[in-house]
């Protein structure tokens, strides 16, 4: 089973900063996959809070993230990062990434189109 490899995450105070990556294996064609990133807080539903398309032209966030994290993809080494900045304990979650080859967007009907994922970092941020 194929699986992107997730570094980065971890604990932060309220304001701080952290970056995620995500890194597709090399068997992987990276360049066919739009790539999102998902996070889930316990006792909440599962929510993709960022989409990159192929090329990495295209790049969606969701409204409790916008201006605070940027994606940004270098598909000449199979990588997807997460910057996200003015962290809020709300953004305490376990996060992933996960691969489709379909255009991207964050709609939720297409979750289910996500079948290649990482394994999952947690980010923890106190007030």
């Amino acid at each position: 089973q194929v699986q992107m490899a997730q570094s980065g995450g971890g604990s932060v105070q309220a304001g701080g900063s952290l970056r995620l990556s995500c890194t597709g294996p090399a068997v992987m064609i990276f360049d066919d996959y739009a790539i999102r990133w998902f996070r889930q807080a316990p006792g909440k539903e599962r929510e993709a809070v960022s989409c990159v398309s192929m090329d990495g032209v295209y790049k969606y966030y969701a409204d409790s993230v916008k201006g605070r994290f940027t994606i940004s993809r270098d598909n000449t080494e199979n990588t997807v990062d997460l910057q996200m900045d003015s962290l809020k304990p709300e953004d305490t979650a376990m996060y992933w990434c996960a691969a489709a080859e379909r255009i991207c967007s964050l709609d939720k009907r297409f979750d289910y189109e996500y079948t290649i994922w990482g394994q999952g970092t947690q980010v923890t941020v106190s007030p």
